[in-house]
């Protein structure tokens, strides 16, 4: 057992789903050709114009504050925080330091049947830098170019406090704050292409104690699992220092996924080394009660609520509660489809084994999904009133998640409705009987797996479409017979 505690904050740097930047109207479209959605300002070229801010964004901010249950600033500044690289074109970024937006917020996690609840130290309003793209070698000799499309696109970075000790407390708070992101609609949270971007400050301590080691800064991580293993092995890396009576190094590192090891960039900068100083070309702006509250009306129901509701309401296991409110789109897909079929359980088993099954098979999402919620819920009625069973459903269902179809077009097509009547099922249970004198014997003999081989013969002639509990009641009458 290790005689040391990890203490883990992440820093998570958002873009927003603004059409423009957040001081000029350059478009903010992902994918265009590089440096084509620049201009004088945003390319910190000198005579470029003042800084116009983008108000959506602000809203889009605030949204996101109040989201996370923040205390919200009722006066916002923003400051210059001064340093130099090549994908920062005006030599600083203007982002907030000393009045952000909001405040000692927090968000809740489950872990371990247990609800954790992680502080955000601060979410606050800032500019996106430049994308440096590497180009591999000239003349055995590696080179990089400057994508400046990026350069001031609207980013809100939130910061949590050190309340995580584990990667995979780390990796559950991230998930959980990019689907309260995607439930209010600030941004699209695509991490592989970089609007959700994760840095994690990571220590170790003494196991018991309260204070704070030495924190290294780990970047380049941009998946779930790169976080989770990312952190994972710094708190290795680290662990391995401490017990050989070394020190650990204040340090930015880098998460290299393909070794699988953090590298060291550079020195841990402190606050201190950015000179920060209040932006002289943008006044402070007031957040009024009034303004607040038109955006905090704005803010559907989120995660935890609909959690907990689905729970009360609908009397669903934890588990799948947790699944279903996952995305906006597949807890409201599952509250539709209700709305056609009343029965809760057996609807989310559906959902959570059948639909999400194929759509990670193909690689879909819920809202690219054919099947529409009331098809879903019509197919589940068919199967409870015996018109189909629930192995020709699957094949229906299938079906309808590769054309779109309604079940009922489906069924009426292929001929797939449930064989029920009695006189046509006695018939076939009396030809499998005289077909297998053996297993009937074996039957007799007290071998109960003999049942459950003949009731296949009877679902395979019929191929899948006789009732199966009248197989079940008609081969149980004629054996004791």
């Amino acid at each position: 057992m290790s005689t040391f505690e990890a203490v883990i904050g992440l820093e998570v740097h958002v873009e927003l789903l603004t059409a423009t930047k957040l001081f000029c109207g350059c478009s903010t479209a992902f994918g265009a050709t590089p440096n084509t959605q620049v201009c004088p300002f945003c390319l910190g070229l000198p005579g470029g114009g003042t800084p116009v801010l983008n108000k959506r964004a602000v809203e889009y901010a605030l949204k996101t504050a109040l989201a996370l249950n923040c205390q919200i600033s009722p006066e916002i500044t923003f400051d210059r925080k001064n340093y130099f690289y090549a994908d920062l074109p005006k030599g600083y970024q203007t982002t907030q330091h000393f009045q952000p937006l909001g405040k000692k917020g927090y968000l809740t996690i489950n872990i371990k049947e247990e609800t954790k609840r992680i502080g955000i130290h601060q979410v606050h309003i800032e500019e996106d830098a430049g994308k440096m793209v590497h180009m591999g070698d000239i003349l055995s000799t590696p080179f990089s170019r400057v994508d400046f499309n990026r350069a001031s696109v609207p980013l809100v970075e939130i910061v949590s406090e050190p309340d995580m000790h584990t990667p995979e407390e780390a990796r559950l708070f991230l998930q959980k704050l990019r689907n309260t992101l995607l439930y209010i609609g600030v941004s699209d949270c695509k991490m592989e292409e970089g609007s959700l971007r994760c840095d994690a400050n990571i220590s170790l301590r003494p196991l018991g104690s309260k204070g704070l080691g030495v924190k290294t800064e780990l970047k380049n991580m941009n998946s779930f699992r790169a976080v989770y293993r990312g952190i994972e092995h710094e708190i290795e890396r680290q662990t391995r220092i401490l017990q050989e009576g070394g020190e650990v190094t204040p340090q930015t590192r880098h998460w290299d996924e393909e070794t699988g090891v953090t590298k060291a960039m550079r020195d841990k900068l402190v606050a201190e080394s950015y000179r920060y100083f209040p932006d002289p070309t943008l006044p402070p702006l007031k957040i009024s009660e009034e303004w607040q509250m038109e955006i905090r009306s704005s803010i559907p129901e989120l995660p935890d609520s609909r959690y907990t509701r689905f729970i009360q309401d609908y009397n669903l296991p934890s588990y799948d509660a947790d699944v279903l409110t996952a995305s906006r789109e597949l807890g409201d897909y599952y509250e539709r489809a209700l709305d056609t079929y009343r029965e809760p359980k057996n609807l989310s088993n559906w959902i959570m084994s059948e639909l999400l099954g194929l759509l990670n098979t193909h690689n879909m999402d819920i809202v690219d999904c054919k099947v529409k919620p009331h098809d879903l819920g019509n197919l589940l009625k068919l199967i409870d009133e015996g018109t189909i069973s629930g192995r020709i459903a699957k094949t229906v269902f299938e079906e309808m998640f590769a054309t779109g179809k309604k079940p009922e077009a489906i069924i009426k097509k292929k001929g797939l409705t449930q064989i029920s009547d009695e006189g046509t099922l006695l018939k076939i249970v009396e030809e499998i009987l005289a077909d297998n004198p053996g297993s009937v014997e074996d039957y007799h003999s007290g071998k109960d797996r003999a049942l459950g081989f003949l009731v296949g013969q009877v679902m395979k002639k019929t191929k899948g479409q006789a009732n199966p509990q009248m197989v079940n009641e008609l081969l149980r009458e004629k054996l004791k017979k």
